[in-house]
């Protein structure tokens, strides 16, 4: 029998297994790959760099094992969904309700690690990548745990485009239950994403929408 790979989806079902009907919860620590950028996602450079360097040392990591070079306490794993946090330009908060100017977009693109990876470990995945792909700066990527606390989230299902109706949804269950949004300069709007669009149809997309909120 194969050997059974963690699966980041399964062990914390609260955060990855949503339904389209919104929920809160209080979510724990994670410790995150990040990658820091500006622009439109859609058109501008940097972020597909992101990506390409959130993909490339999140991948460099996991295949350690075939060439023997994986770090004390490795098991095998699942790579998670990519994530990313979102706001605007001088600090303002970023709904996902009102968007005006994406090119204005600040965000925090990130992928998930698992327990055994630290910060030797990250620096080595950067150097072996870099052999590889010596054209990205891995000088971007940097490890953070996250405490984002207690949240509200909902699935969105369809285009980017059409978030602004979910999120309306779901702010309309946060007031019926007595919360209020906390988006501010240390607490995000953030993106979870289960599909490429670069090889899906915008209205299978699955995208799990999360805010902060706190007690009215």
């Amino acid at each position: 029998m194969a050997e059974q790979k963690f699966d980041f989806k399964k062990e914390f079902k609260n955060i990855y297994l949503q339904k389209t009907q919104p929920v809160i919860l209080e979510v724990p620590p994670m410790t995150y790959l990040c990658v820091d950028g500006k622009g439109n996602p859609n058109t501008t450079q940097e972020y597909k760099d992101a990506l390409a360097i959130l993909y490339g040392l999140s991948y460099t990591i996991k295949m350690s094992k075939m060439d023997g070079t994986q770090p004390v306490g490795y098991f095998d794993y699942v790579v998670p969904p990519l994530e990313g946090l979102w706001w605007m330009e001088n600090g303002e908060g970023f709904d996902g309700i009102h968007i005006t100017d994406k090119t204005r977009f600040c965000w925090t693109s990130m992928i998930g690690l698992p327990s055994f990876v630290n910060e030797g470990i990250l620096e080595q995945a950067k150097e072996k990548l870099h052999k590889k792909n010596p054209e990205l700066d891995l000088s971007r990527a940097r490890m953070e745990t996250m405490e984002e606390g207690l949240c509200a989230q909902i699935m969105h299902l369809g285009s980017y485009d059409d978030e602004p109706g979910t999120i309306l949804q779901m702010k309309e269950f946060l007031e019926k239950e007595g919360y209020i949004t906390d988006i501010n300069k240390k607490r995000r709007h953030h993106e979870i994403y289960f599909n490429d669009p670069r090889k899906t149809a915008p209205e299978k997309l699955k995208t799990i929408i999360r805010h902060p909120v706190r007690k009215v």
